[in-house]
C-alpha cells in the first residue's frame, strides 16, 4: 500500500516543543473563523455572533451618546466601562475563559485611561490608531516573508493545514486576501485620523462604529472569497467541513479601532 503523503504542518516530531504548524493551528482555532455546512464563511459567527457584535459596538456607542448628551467626559467614560464590565460579568457567569471575559474590558479600560489622563474626549479613540497600525505592520510583514496572515487564519479552517505554502498560487491568493484586510485597517486611519486632528469627537465616534467590526466583517468575507481554492464554488472556501468556534480577535473582535 502506498504511503499517504505527509501533510505539511511544520511539525518536528523530535523537538518535543509546539511546532510552527501546531501554533498556527491553535491560532486559527482561537481566531474563530467559522464555516457553514455549505462551505461558506459564517461571517456573523466568525465575529462572535450577536454578542461579539454587541461587545464591540456598545461601549463606544454609550461613550458617544453620553458625551454628546452630557457634554462631559467623566460620565461617558463611566458608562462605557460599565457596559464593558457587564459583558465581562456575563461571560464569567457563563464560565467563559478569563481571556475572553476580560479582553473587552481591558481594551475599554485602556481607552478610558488614556482619555482620562489627557482630559481630551477624542483620546478615547487614540489607542485604536496604535492597534490598527500594529496590525497593519504585522500583516504586511507576514506577506513579505511569505507567511500571509490570511493563510494562517483560513488554512486550518479549510483543512489545508500549511499545505498551501507548497503552492505559489495559494500563497499569492492568501497574500491578496491579507492585503484586503490591511486595506480595511488602513482605510480606518485614512478617514479617522483627520477627524481626530480636527477635534471632531462626534464624527470620529460615529465613523468608529461604522468602520469597526461591521467593516472588518466585510473585509473578512472578501478575503475568504478571493483566497478560495481553484475549482470551488464562489462562496465555498475549501473542501473540508471543519470550523473553529469563538470570535475573531484583534482587528475585528473587541474593536476599539
Amino acid at each position: 500500500m502506498a504511503e499517504e503523503p505527509r501533510r505539511d504542518t511544520g511539525e518536528d516530531p523530535e523537538a518535543g516543543q509546539p511546532s510552527l504548524g501546531e501554533l498556527a493551528g491553535t491560532y486559527a482555532a482561537k481566531a474563530g473563523v467559522s464555516r457553514s455546512e455549505d462551505g461558506r464563511i459564517d461571517v456573523l459567527q466568525s465575529i462572535g455572533g450577536v454578542r461579539g457584535l454587541a461587545e464591540s459596538i456598545l461601549p463606544g456607542l454609550v461613550f458617544l451618546v453620553v458625551f454628546t448628551a452630557a457634554g462631559r467626559l467623566a460620565p461617558a467614560l463611566i458608562g462605557s466601562l460599565a457596559v464593558a464590565a457587564v459583558f465581562t460579568l456575563v461571560r464569567l457567569i457563563q464560565r467563559g475563559t478569563a481571556a475572553q471575559a476580560f479582553s473587552g474590558l481591558v481594551g475599554v479600560a485602556i481607552c478610558a485611561f488614556v482619555a482620562n489622563s489627557t482630559g481630551q474626549p477624542k483620546d478615547y479613540f487614540l489607542w485604536g490608531f496604535f492597534t490598527n497600525a500594529a496590525y497593519i505592520a504585522a500583516m504586511a510583514v507576514s506577506v513579505f516573508v511569505r507567511w500571509p496572515f490570511a493563510g494562517l487564519l483560513f488554512g486550518f479552517v479549510r483543512g489545508e493545514g500549511l499545505d498551501w505554502r507548497r503552492d505559489r498560487r495559494r500563497i499569492r491568493r492568501y497574500s491578496v486576501a491579507t492585503w484586503i484586510l490591511v486595506a480595511v485597517l488602513a482605510l480606518r486611519l485614512v478617514v479617522q485620523v483627520p477627524l481626530y486632528l480636527s477635534d471632531n469627537v462626534v464624527a470620529l465616534g460615529t465613523t468608529r462604529l461604522i468602520m469597526g467590526l461591521p467593516l472588518y466583517a466585510l473585509g473578512l468575507w472578501l478575503a475568504w472569497l478571493v483566497s478560495r481554492p481553484a475549482g470551488t464554488l464562489a462562496g465555498n472556501g475549501g473542501t473540508g467541513n471543519g470550523s473553529a468556534g469563538g470570535a475573531v480577535p484583534g482587528p475585528g473582535g473587541q474593536d476599539q479601532a
